[in-house]
């Protein structure tokens, strides 16, 4: 018998004729997740089903961790790979499954069958029963249930046959690099995080700007961002993050334009910039992880006149999400407590008393005209001097 883990997914059974291509991405990911941790394994695909196999030994603790960050995975099974799938074989391994399994044998079950193989001696619905009157046989303490069992026994006979029970809930969503690629718009907050993670999960990969005023930010708010980053490239796989010197553009707004539509300002450059590495990146939109009143510059008016300057898409995944329902997310995968680590950001130095919460475009772009002077020389100074920091997920 081989040790392995059966994964499932779940919108990926509806691609159709181009399903192959999504399971193909999903069994690239488990790769790659898996080929940086202890022990041998196999990713085998087969007729709807993908397994990872293990050879030797390995943390059994350590790899459902890891599976769990696979986005396309919906539930990971341990699993029992049968090669010899002669009745008395399978009853046997059935057997030692559970034992291995369960410290305690006393719990209601239900043998739930699936047979692809139909030459097979026994038909599902006879798979259940025989193996229901087996297991009661060997273990003195099971009973069945068939309406509401403590534990499902699902046995499943293809080439080889398979033995699980446990089900752990994954990631979900879709595989990585199914989707295109996106550039993430990172600071040290709770939200920008979390989105770069939401959107990654709909299979979508993802680079990060992240917009450094030294010496108004220190280096530790700088990585503190590195950090973020490093820590959602657990789901995101690979980023690749430019930190920009901003100082000196924001001093530039901060000198030249009336201080209710700095940050109104400095976001419309700070998305200017961040398309221009999403362009040679070849992103086809920018992430951002804006809310809607969340603060001045996410007001509707404020998102509008922002936009403005976009020529590619801006996906706002926390876009009507209350804050509880974003830290709640963080907390879930691991930022939180680094994102509220009390370093300044770039955007909160130069934040005005009363900043302009409905903003005109015509009159923002009025003010824009004051900086014109300096700032595409500025702004090419700013991308040409970014620092490009690999994240390895």
């Amino acid at each position: 018998m081989v040790q392995g883990f059966l994964l499932k997914y779940a919108e990926i059974g509806i691609k159709g004729k181009n399903r192959y291509k999504f399971e193909n991405a999903l069994c690239e990911q488990v790769k790659i997740k898996l080929s940086k941790i202890d022990g041998d394994y196999t990713v085998v695909r087969e007729q709807g089903r993908i397994y990872a196999e293990a050879s030797g030994s390995f943390d059994f603790d350590e790899v459902v961790e890891e599976l769990k960050k696979v986005a396309g995975i919906t539930a990971i099974s341990p699993v029992e790979v049968i090669e010899d799938k002669s009745w008395d074989n399978l009853k046997k391994a059935a057997g030692d499954f559970i034992e291995k399994q369960y410290d305690k044998t006393d719990f209601s079950f239900k043998v739930k069958a699936k047979r692809s193989d139909k030459h097979y001696i026994y038909t599902s619905p006879e798979v259940c029963i025989e193996m229901g009157a087996y297991l009661l046989g060997r273990f003195g303490g099971l009973k069945v249930d068939v309406h509401n069992p403590d534990v499902y026994i699902w046995i499943e006979i293809r080439d080889k046959a398979y033995v699980y029970s446990k089900v752990y809930q994954g990631l979900g969503g879709m595989p990585l690099g199914t989707a295109g690629k996106a550039m993430l718009l990172l600071s040290g907050g709770i939200d920008s995080p979390v989105a770069g993670y939401m959107v990654s999960r709909r299979g979508v990969n993802i680079d990060a700007v992240y917009f450094h005023a030294p010496p108004y930010t220190s280096e530790r708010a700088k990585q503190k961002v590195v950090d973020l980053a490093e820590l959602i490239s657990q789901y995101t796989g690979k980023i690749n993050l430019y930190v920009v010197n901003f100082t000196d553009i924001q001093m530039y707004i901060y000198e030249q334009c009336p201080h209710e539509e700095l940050t109104i300002i400095m976001r419309r450059y700070m998305m200017r910039i961040a398309e221009e590495f999403a362009v040679n990146n070849n992103c086809m939109g920018l992430i951002t992880g804006e809310s809607i009143g969340q603060v001045a510059s996410q007001t509707m008016q404020s998102l509008a006149v922002t936009n403005e300057v976009c020529t590619m898409p801006v996906y706002r995944p926390l876009i009507a999400f209350d804050k509880q329902d974003i830290v709640n997310i963080a907390e879930k995968i691991g930022t939180f407590e680094t994102s509220i680590q009390p370093y300044e950001d770039c955007c909160t130095i130069f934040v005005a008393k009363h900043p302009v919460t409905k903003p005109v475009a015509e009159v923002i772009r009025k003010s824009e005209k004051k900086l014109e002077e300096k700032i595409d020389e500025m702004v090419r100074e700013a991308v040409n001097t970014a620092e490009k920091i690999e994240i390895d997920g």
